[in-house]
């Protein structure tokens, strides 16, 4: 009698893996490759949590966000203003403020009113004129990007009174009357080209809906990748990628099939928030090529980055757990949930260690139409090498642990 061991059953997958690899040559058959493609989607399409948190959460948090920072139908900053009616000075620093584009100007009657507005938020800024005064205290808020524009703008309205006045005096230090002082500084006004700073930065960021839809872009499609990983881990419990090679499928096809259904997610979730922002909140993308190619390169990353948990973790609850929050503590340094203006700069510069605050610069540049491709080069060239690093140790994770062992 003669009894077979289960060791003389070829149980090696590692082993047929390399053998169909050997056999196949081109182990890459577009229709193994579809169909574990077509299985993750099927999958990802049934979870219903899932797809809230792709589908509904984003535009949820693109909504309140952007009304939050300054999208609420008006680009107006509301400042108020603490001044004697009788003061000239006064009455100048007024017209130049209520001429000034995206301020709204209240008048108060006292400064303890007028800090209260600011510290409760119902005002942006807050300028007090005292009555023959040369100093005028301006309260704001520090940490808002609003009340730093606010600020900014409110010093250029009383910088250009502080160059009237200069101006007039000079001319009647050398010897023309008030009348005709006011005369030439008027014309010299009238004749005066207007300087414009491009390119500063800060100001130049955008508000609103036009701020959150690339921050949301980068904080969902990182977050739900990484989700989706549980994905990865319950194939290797279940034995699914066991049971794939079973069958006339080359490991290649296993690992190409299975980043490409996490890229497609990742890139699935980037074109429904760039679409729906773009037709329902009038939010400008920039030049689509640019466009396409930063996000095609951050979801790589993001592909990278569930590849490497699902490889690493062992439960499939872990990836709901450390995704979401990896994803927000990154979304946090990168500037996705508040302009970087108002953080810390050491928080700035370590959030350039990791991808998204690359991505965020790279949407951001574009977004005013003027960028192109060319000038987000730097962004693109080192998220794709955050994207190669992380795929090429995903990957290879993925095969000695899934492959070998799932």
């Amino acid at each position: 009698m003669t009894t077979d061991t289960l060791t003389d059953i070829p149980t090696d997958r590692t082993d047929r893996g390399g053998a169909h690899d050997r056999r196949g040559g081109d182990g890459l058959r577009p229709a193994a490759v579809a169909a574990i493609v077509w299985a993750n989607l099927l999958r990802q399409s049934r979870d219903r949590v899932g797809m809230f948190f792709i589908v509904i959460m984003p535009f949820v948090a693109i909504v309140f966000v952007g009304f939050t920072i300054g999208a609420a139908g008006s680009s107006s900053m509301p400042i108020g203003v603490v001044a004697a009616e009788d003061d000239p000075v006064a009455a100048r620093v007024l017209v130049e403020l209520e001429q000034s584009e995206g301020l709204e100007v209240q008048r108060f009657d006292d400064v303890a009113a007028l800090d209260k507005g600011v510290r409760e938020g119902s005002l942006a800024a807050g300028l007090s004129i005292p009555s023959g005064s040369t100093e005028f205290p301006v309260t704001y808020s520090g940490t808002s990007g609003t009340g730093a524009a606010a600020r900014g703008t409110i010093d250029g309205a009383v910088s250009r009174v502080s160059a009237e006045m200069e101006a007039t005096r000079a001319a009647e230090t050398a010897g023309a009357d008030p009348e005709e002082a006011a005369r030439l500084v008027a014309e010299a006004q009238a004749t005066t080209t207007p300087v414009e700073i491009a390119g500063s930065g800060g100001d130049d960021r955008p508000q609103g809906f036009a701020y959150t839809a690339p921050a949301n872009l980068v904080l969902f499609t990182f977050i739900n990748s990484m989700a989706v990983a549980a994905a990865l881990v319950e194939s290797r419990k279940l034995g699914m990628v066991r049971r794939i090679l079973a069958g006339p499928v080359t490991k290649r096809a296993v690992l190409f099939g299975e980043a490409l259904s996490r890229f497609l997610i990742a890139a699935l979730q980037a074109v429904l928030i760039i679409a729906v922002s773009s037709l329902v909140f009038g939010v400008a993308w920039g030049e689509p090529l640019a466009v396409a190619v930063v996000v095609g390169v951050f979801c790589l990353v993001a592909t990278g980055a569930a590849m490497l948990v699902g490889s690493l973790v062992s439960s499939p609850t872990q990836p709901a757990v450390i995704g979401p929050t990896l994803g927000i503590i990154l979304g946090m340094l990168g500037g996705c949930l508040w302009p970087k203006e108002v953080a810390p700069d050491f928080l700035n510069t370590i959030g350039y260690l990791f991808p998204h605050a690359w991505a965020m610069d790279a949407l951001i540049s574009l977004s005013d139409g003027r960028a192109g491709l060319t000038a987000v080069l730097p962004e693109v060239a080192v998220l794709s090498a955050m994207a190669a690093a992380l795929l090429g140790l995903a990957l290879w994770l993925f095969d000695k642990r899934a492959l070998r062992d799932g």
